[in-house]
Order: C-alpha cells, then sequence, then structure tokens
C-alpha cells in the first residue's frame, strides 16, 4: 500500500526511529470530515489558516468569528465567514494560489483538528475543500477559555512590519507558552501545526533567531518533514491578552545534536529558526483568553 508520506517525513521518521508507527498512526488521515468534526468545527470561534504568496512562501493568519462563522456544508467542505480577514495577505494569497492548511483548535478542551486542502474566495468567505484532515491528541495545549467577541476592535488593527525583533518581542517570545508554525511541501501542501510548552521553552538567540524544542508527538512529522525538504516557515505568536499578533517568517533548521537538544527538558530534538521578517499588529483579534492551566504533558 502506498504510504502517506512524502520522501522528508519518511526520513525523519526513519531517523527518529518511528517509521512502522507513523505508518500505524496515519491511519487517522482522512479525506472527510465525520459527524462529530462537523459538530466540533461549527461551535469553534478561531481558526489558523496557511497560505502561499506568489513566490512559494508560506503564510500564517488567524481568523476569528463567532460559533457559527465557520459552517460544514458537506464531508468536504468548510466554509469560513470570518469577521474580518487577518491582514491582506491571505486574500492577495488565495487569489493568486488555491492551496491551504488549517488548524483549528478548541484551546478550553484541547482539542484540534488539521486539515489540508484547497481554498476559494466567494462572497467575503473563504471555502475550503479537505483533501486531508485528522484531529490530534491534546499534548501540550495550555487550557484557555475565550470571551465574547467585539466586532469593533478589527477596525483598530495596527500593522507594523520589521526587519527583526524589538526588544519587546523577545520578551514576549521568551515567555510565550505557545505559538503556531506552517511549512510547506509541493507534495503534501501546507500544514498548520500547534506548538506548546512551558514558559520559556522557546529560547531567543538574538534578534534575528530563535530555537526551539521538539517534543515526543504522533510520530508523523509533517512538520519536520516538510523542514527537512523545504526550510521555509512561518510561525504565527497570539498575545491571548492583549489581543496583538506577531506573524514571523524565515528559514527553519532541525538540530540533532545531542549536547544542544540535552539543554532543553524533554526535548527530543530542536528547532533553530533564523528570521527574514516580522509583521506586528495590534488589535489583531477580538477575542481575550483567560489563562486557565498548563498542559500536564509540559517536561518540566
Amino acid at each position: 500500500m502506498k504510504s502517506k508520506f512524502h520522501s522528508g517525513e519518511i526520513d525523519v521518521q526513519t531517523r527518529a526511529g518511528v517509521r512502522n508507527t507513523a505508518e500505524r498512526v496515519s491511519r487517522v488521515i482522512s479525506s472527510t470530515l465525520p459527524p462529530n468534526v462537523q459538530y466540533f468545527l461549527e461551535i469553534q470561534s478561531m481558526v489558523v489558516l496557511g497560505s502561499l504568496d506568489n513566490k512559494k512562501r508560506v503564510h500564517l493568519s488567524v481568523l476569528t468569528g463567532s460559533p457559527g462563522f465557520m459552517q460544514v456544508l458537506d464531508e468536504r467542505t468548510i466554509r469560513i465567514k470570518a469577521i474580518a480577514f487577518d491582514g491582506i495577505s491571505l486574500i492577495d494569497n488565495l487569489k493568486k494560489r488555491n492551496e491551504t492548511g488549517m488548524l483549528a483548535i478548541d484551546l478550553a478542551h484541547r482539542y484540534r483538528l488539521k486539515v489540508k486542502g484547497e481554498a476559494h474566495l466567494k462572497d467575503r468567505a473563504i471555502y475550503v475543500t479537505t483533501k486531508r484532515a485528522y484531529a490530534q491528541c491534546p499534548k501540550y495545549i495550555q487550557a484557555r477559555e475565550s470571551s465574547s467577541i467585539s466586532s469593533k476592535i478589527q477596525s483598530k488593527q495596527i500593522m507594523t512590519h520589521l526587519e527583526n525583533l524589538t526588544n519587546d518581542l523577545q520578551m514576549f517570545i521568551d515567555s510565550a507558552d505557545t505559538f503556531f508554525i506552517a511549512t510547506y511541501h509541493e507534495d503534501s501542501g501546507i500544514d498548520v501545526s500547534h506548538r506548546g510548552g512551558n514558559p520559556g521553552f522557546i529560547k531567543v538567540l538574538n534578534k534575528n533567531k530563535i530555537v526551539f524544542p521538539d517534543y515526543s508527538g504522533n510520530s508523523m512529522f509533517n512538520t519536520l518533514g516538510n523542514i527537512s525538504v523545504n526550510p521555509g516557515t512561518s510561525l504565527l505568536f497570539i498575545d491571548f491578552h492583549n489581543r496583538s499578533t506577531i506573524q514571523l517568517a524565515g528559514q527553519a533548521n532541525i538540530i540533532w545534536d545531542d549536547d544542544r537538544i540535552n539543554e532543553f527538558a524533554g526535548a527530543e530534538r530542536l528547532v533553530e529558526f533564523e528570521i527574514c521578517g516580522v509583521l506586528y499588529t495590534q488589535n489583531a483579534v477580538p477575542l481575550k483568553w483567560k489563562f486557565q492551566e498548563y498542559s500536564p504533558f509540559n517536561p518540566g
């Protein structure tokens, strides 16, 4: 039977010693959305989407809305009608290239769904046709409860483009416990994933470089498999209290050196990320989240 993985994923799985496990776990991947997943999507208030620009560079955006802003029209079609699109780049990208990846995540209940597919714009909504979809485990998700949405906040967005991280942004990332990562491969498309850990699990090395651990996961290595072939990567940080976002574009590299890995509790590998550009957006999302507790899976 043909593998569901491309060569980069297979190489990382093999080096990590989980090749057989990955093939077994891949049975959860489906092209359709079962009824329980359809219900999950329709009660969410946030989704993270990946898109490609005309140079095939991957971008990350967050979209929000009242529950019901995502509607499942059939077992392979999702309509996303957000309060406002997150930045112009998402709209421009989807007009030129229809590849997309998305991650719907319920922080309060620690549930997440990954989708890869195609997207089309129509009637101020995004229509996503699924090619691959599967739910993921609750590991490393910090529990947060979202507040109600204010429709006034989106019009006050202030977007600042930077070449590197300011001191304030470095401090925020150094203390972050959650971020999202998008990668791309020609065969499998855009992958959007979640990463989490206790504050300090990400290390800011300088204004242009950060490093973070790769913990034990589902063994499929979608993210690292993509990076091994195509280092172009995008990161998204959300300030859950102040509603701002930090979007980072850059090049990622997998670190297998034991001495460096041992500096991070629980790490099995590291990812070093060289920053090429920063987009800092104030009032990016109309939601606030109240912190509840850290994931019991976070390494100490």
